[in-house]
């Protein structure tokens, strides 16, 4: 017989099978990995949960920022800009509550920066969209377009992005939130400094060993905890975030969220809130007004849709976020509406705000359509 035709031997037939079914087995063992990064539960943030934000050395804010959530400051002492800056929540500086949180920090951190397994992920994340899991670069971590976390449907979903050195945004950078995905449950560890982009529209909870500083405009659903460092802030809006549970919630700026059926489970989990955009409001007469046109913005869980008013003439339809419109002022004081629908259960919300023009103001809107709702 030919030697290329013989059949191999009964025990090298029985080796090469049992090559196989190793091979099988490790393919088996690449899915279980791949399922666990779907499983990692949140960090917990203790006390430090609380704060929008916190810092090691100095808070510093330039402009009419506005802080929704505690503000501390620990070891250090130092606090500067508030007033023109809002603080809706509590001032800490240097006192227990400050210095526990840091404590709390310090043990976030560690646990972000100690998850596995984890996916290697390029510098840039511009347009990766990701499930759960967590997501490393040995070294730096950057933004300069748009990336989506989808959370496939769960709103407990975790995403953990650690980052060797810094997280830099480029201007006018976006996170999307699709599919149940909660800005409570998305955390940066970063092992230097931060630094978000002019009107970058940024989600999640910022670990940074050092320092964290938000450029003019930014948007932040979440928190800017620093642990050694400072945060530095310019004409900025932070939302300390808070996951949706059952029941009924409410957005920071009193957005209604949820609502909650007899037997206690929630009927929707979106919520919305309704506030002008950083830089775009100034102080003037007896409180704040607006001399020119200025932009307004709803963030929130699950929307889907805003309709924006100004005394009953629609302005603005957005379908997607950022869900902003830019308004003029006018003269006097007015009503600006947001009709705001959500891609689950909620139920349709309507937020308004008053808008006071200051002397000098002269109103040009052009309606563009009616509104469908009552504001």
């Amino acid at each position: 017989m030919n030697a290329k035709n013989r059949k191999p031997p009964r025990f090298a037939r029985r080796a090469w099978t049992l090559r196989l079914l190793g091979l099988s087995c490790l393919a088996g063992l690449v899915l279980v990995v791949s399922s666990a990064l779907a499983a990692q539960p949140p960090v917990g943030l203790g006390t430090a949960g609380s704060f929008a934000v916190l810092a090691g050395q100095t808070v510093t804010n330039t402009g009419p920022s506005t802080i929704n959530g505690n503000l501390g400051v620990s070891p250090g002492a130092a606090v500067t800009g508030f007033p023109p800056g809002t603080v809706n929540g509590t001032i800490h500086e240097a006192d227990a509550a400050a210095g526990q949180a840091q404590l709390d920090l310090t043990t976030a951190y560690n646990d972000a920066a100690g998850r596995t397994p984890f996916v290697s992920v390029p510098a840039d994340l511009t347009g990766l969209t990701l499930t759960p899991g967590v997501y490393k670069n040995a070294s730096a971590m950057g933004l300069t377009g748009a990336m989506t976390l989808d959370a496939q449907g769960n709103p407990n979903a975790v995403f953990i992005f650690q980052a060797g050195s810094t997280l830099i945004t480029g201007s006018g950078s976006t996170v999307n939130l699709i599919n149940g995905a909660q800005p409570c449950n998305v955390f940066w560890q970063v092992g230097s400094s931060a630094t978000l982009g002019t009107t970058s529209n940024f989600v999640g909870n910022i670990l940074a060993l050092s320092s964290i500083s938000l450029n003019n405009g930014v948007t932040l659903s979440g928190s800017a905890l620093a642990r050694n460092g400072s945060v530095t802030l310019i004409d900025d809006t932070v939302t300390a975030a808070q996951c949706a549970t059952a029941g009924t919630t409410t957005g920071a700026d009193g957005g209604a969220g949820g609502t909650t059926t007899t037997n206690g489970v929630g009927t929707g989990a979106g919520t919305a809130n309704l506030v002008t955009r950083p830089g775009s409001i100034i102080k003037g007469g007896s409180g704040r007004c607006a001399s020119k046109a200025f932009k307004v913005s709803v963030s929130g869980l699950l929307i889907s849709r805003v309709i924006f008013s100004f005394e009953g003439n629609v302005v603005a339809t957005r379908n997607k976020a950022p869900f902003t419109a830019a308004v003029d002022p006018g003269t006097g004081t007015h009503k600006l509406t947001a009709y705001v629908t959500f891609s689950d259960t909620t139920p349709a919300k309507t937020l308004s705000i008053p808008v006071k023009s200051c002397a000098a103001a002269k109103r040009s809107v052009t309606p563009v359509g009616t509104p469908g709702f009552t504001g």
